[in-house]
């Protein structure tokens, strides 16, 4: 069997998904082939059983001959032997086939949505993607887990009716034409199958994505009151799931019903058939056992025939989907010849040509951004998930491969998650860093604590999105990640959105000092993080309006609104803390609260979203809980 996962799964053809299943069998043919071969001789000798019956009575039984009833003994003992070998290799084989065409099938499509990127989540809900690895790779599995099967079914019915022609025309001829009158009886139900299984499947992922979006924003339903109105709108989604899939079930189970009944037919009229003949002479007895015999044993084949075609249908509904994600280009493509980045960054390390933005190099620059573009879009053209006129060291953007990119220029925005692992691998994937480093990292983040708070220190387990920890613990922990990163160029996108005023306050002192001397731009609407900041540039519009230290800047109307908004929505007068109120921020001591101390918004237009799509069903979650 192959080591899995492949080393190389190769390029798959996806033109259709017909060309995507040809592509997984060429690239396993050699696994198929053999699997055929071994399938072959597995059915083969359970064919030749009846036969080898057969000549027992008429050779051994019917002339009282002991040494020839002993002989065919010894072939039907043999044939079993044969059965049992080739049944063996054969069902291994197929696990093989099954387990490798799932693997290439999730390798090629990770791998393309990781070449994706930032594009993935703009064209396919999660859902989908999801479905791919949980259910579609089954169904891809199976199509070519039947292909040693298939082709001893295909030998064997030919072995047979070879055999019954040379014995009785008649019979022979009955077994020619009605095998393939009863394959023909049921395609009618495999397209009304393929149509329901493909619906059935389009709500099933439509409802993994919905729930992947309660999931994601379940803390801020709490804090609305929210969550009976989305499980309300869940339960019905689920209920369309599970009618589509009893209108797939009555067309399987009367295909499965039709799979016995009409080789049930057929075996009844080829054994009456055979006994009249028997009664006449026309056959021996022995035959007529025989003929028993390959009646009942073509229902085996018959079925297998019929199961690769339910197979096929199954796999090219699951292909389509695959399919569908191969096909996404992503928005933004390598240059033909790209161009050399400087060793060193001179004065400017980042330019905007769009809005003015210049970013000094090697200091911390806070960006406060108002209006649109938002802060997250001005982020993205940055570090260019999207299109814009960008300048690193001189170089545009767009003149450098993406994977220069993202190894010299790190975006960490609001979505950052945690994957499931060990704590330590998840700080550093590499694995190449000292402790003492990480331990700096999340000093710097002000993660000591949570560190603390873990039963195995690093290497304690976190589950997947980091749902063992708060919000405001997550935050930090994916802050410390980007620390730890160590990029030419960090981008921070609201890095202290869910933690309280005086964490925020530690924060904003530690990881200035942590990446002195490193190019550092935080966009945020904290003057906690601002008044350190080497230089502090307000966006307004889209463009540059003002460039100057936080204290300078706060004689400007327009930015003293944006940094101070939180003092003005406390006090009547004005004259607040500062501090805000955010739903669903960390409080002091990094507990999880519904309503809390914080400096982000994130939290309040969140609430203010969901009570939009509480009116509104067709709006989509995701938007809300991560605006």
């Amino acid at each position: 069997m192959r080591q899995l996962p492949l080393a190389d799964p190769g390029t798959p053809v996806h033109r259709s998904p017909a060309a995507y299943l040809r592509w997984l069998v060429r690239k396993q043919a050699g696994t198929i082939l053999v699997a055929m071969c071994f399938g072959i001789a597995w059915m083969l000798a359970q064919a030749l059983m009846p036969a080898a019956i057969g000549k027992a009575i008429d050779a051994g039984l019917g002339h009282r001959n002991t040494r020839a009833l002993f002989d065919w003994a010894a072939v039907l003992f043999g044939l079993g032997v044969v059965q049992a070998a080739a049944g063996v290799m054969r069902h291994r084989l197929a696990v093989s086939n099954f387990l490798t065409a799932a693997y290439r099938t999730v390798q090629v499509v990770t791998r393309h949505s990781v070449r994706l990127g930032a594009t993935l989540p703009k064209r396919v809900a999660t859902g989908e993607v999801v479905t791919v690895g949980a259910t579609d790779i089954a169904q891809l599995g199976n199509s070519l887990d039947i292909s040693g099967r298939l082709a001893g079914s295909v030998v064997s019915f030919v072995t047979v009716a070879i055999i019954l022609l040379a014995t009785s025309v008649p019979l022979g001829l009955l077994v020619l034409i009605g095998v393939p009158v009863l394959v023909l009886a049921i395609g009618p139900m495999l397209k009304p199958l393929h149509r329901r299984q493909q619906a059935q499947r389009e709500l099933a992922g439509d409802l993994t994505s919905y729930a992947n979006d309660i999931v994601h924003g379940l803390r801020v339903l709490r804090g609305v009151g929210g969550e009976e109105v989305f499980a309300r709108r869940y339960a019905a989604r689920s209920q369309r799931v599970r009618a589509a899939g009893y209108r797939v079930a009555g067309v399987e189970s009367a295909l499965d019903a039709t799979q016995i009944l009409l080789p049930g037919v057929f075996v009844v009229l080829v054994t009456w058939l055979g006994a009249r003949f028997a009664l006449t002479g026309v056959i021996s007895p022995g035959q007529l056992v025989a003929f028993y015999g390959y009646a009942a044993f073509l229902v085996q084949p018959l079925s297998t025939l019929t199961e690769a075609a339910d197979n096929l249908t199954r796999g090219l509904v699951a292909a389509r989907r695959v399919v569908r994600i191969l096909d996404i280009e992503p928005e933004l493509s390598d240059p033909q010849t790209p161009a050399a980045v400087p060793d060193e960054p001179g004065e400017v390390e980042l330019a905007d040509a769009a809005s003015g933005v210049r970013i000094a190099a090697g200091s911390l620059t806070v960006l406060v951004v108002s209006g649109r573009p938002s802060a997250a879009q001005l982020a993205d053209r940055l570090g260019r998930y999207t299109a814009g006129s960008v300048l690193f060291r001189g170089v545009p953007l767009d003149r450098l491969p993406t994977a220069e990119v993202r190894r010299r220029i790190l975006v960490s925005d609001t979505g950052s998650r945690l994957f499931a692992g060990p704590l330590r691998a998840e700080l550093d994937p590499s694995g190449a860093l000292r402790d003492e480093r990480i331990l700096a990292a999340l000093d710097a983040a002000s993660g000591a604590d949570i560190l603390a708070g873990l039963p195995d220190g690093l290497d304690t387990a976190i589950e997947e999105r980091g749902r063992s920890v708060s919000g405001g613990q997550q935050q930090r922990l994916v802050l410390a990640r980007a620390l730890l990163a160590d990029p030419d160029v960090l981008i921070l996108v609201e890095p202290t959105s869910a933690v309280d005023a005086h964490t925020e306050a530690r924060i904003a002192a530690r990881f200035a000092e942590f990446r002195a001397g490193r190019t550092t731009v935080v966009l945020t609407e904290s003057p906690l993080l601002a008044d350190r900041a080497d230089t502090v540039l307000f966006v307004s519009g889209g463009v540059l309006a003002a460039a100057g230290r936080h204290a300078d800047l706060l004689a400007n109307p327009a930015y003293r609104a944006v940094v101070l908004r939180g003092e003005d929505d406390d006090r009547p007068d004005g004259t607040g803390d500062g501090t805000g109120t955010v739903a669903g921020a960390e409080p002091t001591g990094g507990q999880p609260g519904a309503a809390a101390t914080g400096t982000g918004r994130s939290g309040t237009v969140a609430a203010e979203r969901i009570g939009a799509v509480a009116a509104d069903p067709t709006l989509p979650l995701r938007a809300e809980v991560t605006e």
